[in-house]
């Protein structure tokens, strides 16, 4: 393909894009494709001789789109919401054009410098102490700062290392004598409650730590005393915790853990403190929901994904640390082919030592779009009206009075199901249970709105999260309709 074909399918493309956004809400949200539906369409060998567009286009739009789930429809309520926008898209479009690797900051001085800024920019938006900048107020160099990683994952593994270097070099210092990193590690315990992501569980694996994963309260809450008392018990059995997670939104509930009295006890233990706000803490850029983040000034690192809910699409995780040099001489290696830039200014950002991985897209171009052409204000707008939707499908439900609300709508995530005075006064909660698995099954099936289901300490709930980027008011009037719709027929059956 040269430049002039390049240009005619390009166009093409934009116009295919624009048409879809402008009629996903048409296509069922939810792919009802079979398992392994598409081994059957394509061919097994890589063919032989080039294929034009027109072919590559028209299998895609017949093969590969009714393989599809639909998560930028406005009638997709499923998980968290994969945010996108249109200047995203452009911003991605510029960082694919340019396809640079930028590892360090000589691979490409601006990838690294426009990183460098726009972490501040959304560090300073969501509310951030400042000693997780990049720079002091006199554009100094300050000791933290912000790095774009692929995904909440990706930063808890980075966070977790660094903890786990960190507090082996302190019990070195403490005793000489532990000369073995290994046996040290070997002791070393990270903290989750039943409500934190379960990355938790699969970076525990990967860094050879334990992990113990602690009971939250009656709120779905990691509340200081329960981990105070993990930690005590530990230390006795001769464990040495190095690491812990709070939330700020649970994925089943948006629970906001006990930040401040968790921090405490992280800070007279020496532990790492994460705090995983992966999808609310978008919600930070409204200072109307700081309130709730009483306590995460005391982190060690903080992350938070704004192609969940803040217009960024896929992939981008933002993940800040209020100690870049521990992050750094935990991930830095040197090799003579990565041409380091003698440090002599605070510009100066050698990513690949912020990461895992070495390669590194251009991420922070579709995020310096977004907050351009979106601006603080686009962004908080965006939040708030979803927030608005979600707490009038909760007032809805409520007033429909053959449901409840499971946990407190504070974000766009509304947790309810049908209540057992529904069914039965003497419904048990197995009933109960089989009842609402039928509501989110009848829903998948009825194929207008699609949305989840799941079990929170042995009640199964139905999970409505409001995030689209597209969503409207019709959109929640739909699920609401067809909720109470198939509610009645359940409650007939």
């Amino acid at each position: 393909m040269d430049t002039s074909e390049f240009r005619k399918y390009g166009k093409e493309m934009i116009d295919i894009i624009a048409d879809y956004y402008d009629n996903v809400d048409k296509i069922p949200p939810l792919s009802t494709v079979e398992p392994g539906y598409l081994y059957k369409l394509l061919p097994q060998e890589t063919p032989e001789e080039p294929e034009s567009f027109e072919a590559v286009k028209n299998d895609l739009e017949s093969k590969i789109i009714p393989g599809i789930t639909h998560w930028q429809s406005g009638n997709f309520f499923g998980w968290f919401p994969s945010s996108g926008s249109f200047p995203a898209i452009l911003g991605d479009m510029y960082s694919i054009m340019l396809s640079t690797v930028g590892f360090n900051w000589i691979c490409s001085p601006a990838a690294t410098e426009l990183e460098t800024i726009v972490m501040d920019w959304l560090g300073k938006l969501i509310g951030l102490d400042s000693r997780f900048l990049s720079f002091n107020k006199d554009m100094t160099e300050g000791t933290g700062g912000g790095v774009i990683q692929g995904s909440t994952t990706e930063a808890q593994i980075v966070a977790m290392c660094a903890a786990k270097e960190r507090m082996v070099r302190r019990c070195q210092l403490h005793d000489p004598s532990n000369t073995d990193a290994c046996l040290l590690q070997a002791k070393f315990v990270a903290y989750g409650s039943d409500q934190t992501h379960y990355a938790i569980l699969k970076n525990s694996r990967a860094v050879g730590c334990r992990v113990h994963i602690l009971e939250s309260d009656e709120n779905y809450r990691l509340t200081r005393c329960v981990l105070e008392a993990a930690v005590a018990k530990d230390k006795r059995m001769g464990l040495i915790p190095f690491y812990v997670c709070a939330t700020f939104g649970t994925t089943n509930t948006n629970a906001i853990d006990d930040i401040d009295g968790i921090a405490e006890v992280a800070a007279i233990e020496g532990m790492w403190l994460h705090v995983d706000a992966a999808y609310a803490g978008a919600a930070l850029v409204c200072p109307e929901f700081r309130s709730y983040a009483v306590g995460m000034k005391h982190a060690d690192s903080i992350s938070t994904t704004p192609h969940k809910w803040m217009l960024v699409n896929l992939n981008f995780t933002a993940l800040w640390v209020a100690d870049s040099a521990m992050l750094k001489c935990t991930m830095s290696m040197d090799k003579e082919y990565i041409q380091r830039t003698e440090n002599t200014t605070s510009f100066i950002r050698e990513y690949c030592d912020w990461q895992l991985p070495t390669t590194r897209r251009f991420r922070a171009l579709k995020l310096w779009f977004v907050l351009r052409m979106h601006g603080v204000s686009g962004v908080r707008k965006h939040i708030r009206t979803h927030v608005e939707y979600a707490k009038w499908l909760e007032q809805q439900l409520l007033a429909d009075g053959r449901f409840e609300i499971v946990a407190p709508v504070i974000f766009g995530l509304v947790v309810f199901r049908i209540k057992p005075q529904t069914l039965n006064k003497d419904a048990d909660t197995a009933v109960v249970n089989q009842a609402n698995q039928r509501l989110v099954e009848y829903i998948k099936n009825d194929g207008r709105v699609f949305l989840i289901g799941g079990e929170i300490k042995k009640i199964f709930v139905v999970r409505a999260a409001v995030g689209s980027t597209f969503v409207t008011k019709q959109n929640v009037e739909l699920l609401l309709n067809v909720i109470k719709e198939l509610t009645s027929r359940i409650v007939s059956e």
